[in-house]
């Protein structure tokens, strides 16, 4: 386990500890997107520049996918977390999309937001053990 006590727990190696802390934290950071994309579509909805709910939600999901990024930098280079990575992004943005496609009839802030949040737990359910199922196999 790493010295410094942030959060996400991560080993010394920088690899996020527990399923549940990439997952906490994935979704912080969609809720954290959404409500930044919720300010600026609000902005720029009262200056004319188009109607509030707008937004691409799908951009939430900037956050999640720069923590997933920071944790497939810390696994040692290899075919391990690039397969599990592949899969994991795979397997989140069909996700994403069926979520989205479910959520047609609503604004595209509200229907991207939703995608964003499934892409976020299918990416993390995957890579978390997929990555370390790999790296045993192959290390």
């Amino acid at each position: 386990m790493s010295e410094a006590g942030g959060f996400p727990r991560r080993d010394a190696d920088g690899r996020i500890l527990t399923l549940g802390d990439l997952l906490g934290v994935s979704l912080a950071g969609v809720v954290i997107g959404v409500l930044a994309l919720v300010l600026f579509d609000a902005a720029f909805a009262s200056f004319g520049a188009g109607d509030f709910g707008s937004a691409n939600g799908w951009l939430a999901i900037i956050l999640p996918a720069w923590l997933f990024w920071d944790d497939f930098r810390a696994w040692e280079f290899g075919a391990a977390r690039v397969v599990a990575a592949l899969v994991a992004a795979v397997t989140g943005v069909l996700a994403g999309l069926l979520v989205a496609g479910l959520a047609a009839g609503l604004p595209a802030l509200a229907s991207g937001a939703l995608a964003a949040a499934a892409f976020a737990v299918a990416y993390a359910t995957i890579w978390f053990p997929g990555v370390r199922w790999l790296a045993r196999r192959t290390g």
